[in-house]
């Protein structure tokens, strides 16, 4: 009798251990507030001011992400998508990365695709849903940055 409660909970607390921990949380408010955008926005480029980084190793997410970010998401995206890209960017004089959250539930990262030390991750075909994106600093520590957010190349 022991046997048949004993190794079900064994296995349970093992799957438990497998299992990585994310401590990012979409679910909280963003830091520099949200926005609902639908296609073919206006004013295009739509950008905010955000404090890249955090104390949250963003390698530990799936996927090739790099940079220290927060918890909460930096900036919160619902998106109507239409037949246009969407592309975010990231705007600093300090080395800042993408982590993007999408509304598949993916993520989706980069780090210097746009330039010298700032970060661009595109959706050519971006879908209807809310975009959780957080802003982070490749070498640590925060930064003043801006987060870019366009329809255009």
């Amino acid at each position: 009798m022991k046997s048949s409660v004993l190794f079900p909970a064994i296995a349970a607390l093992l799957t438990l251990a497998a299992s990585p921990v994310l401590a990012q949380n979409a679910g909280l408010t963003a830091n520099a507030g949200e926005i609902r955008l639908n296609a073919g926005f206006t004013p295009d480029p739509y950008t905010v001011s955000v404090v890249a980084g955090g104390s949250i190793n963003g390698g530990a997410l799936p996927g090739a992400c790099t940079g220290m970010i927060s918890d909460a998401p930096d900036f919160e995206v619902s998106y109507s998508a239409g037949s246009f890209p969407l592309v975010f960017r990231t705007l600093s004089s300090e080395d800042t990365t993408l982590i993007i959250n999408g509304p598949d539930g993916s993520w989706y990262c980069d780090d210097d695709s746009y330039g010298d030390g700032d970060a661009e991750v595109r959706f050519n075909r971006p879908s209807s849903g809310v975009y959780d994106i957080w802003v982070g600093t490749f070498g640590g520590g925060t930064a003043s940055a801006t987060l870019v957010i366009t329809e255009t190349p």
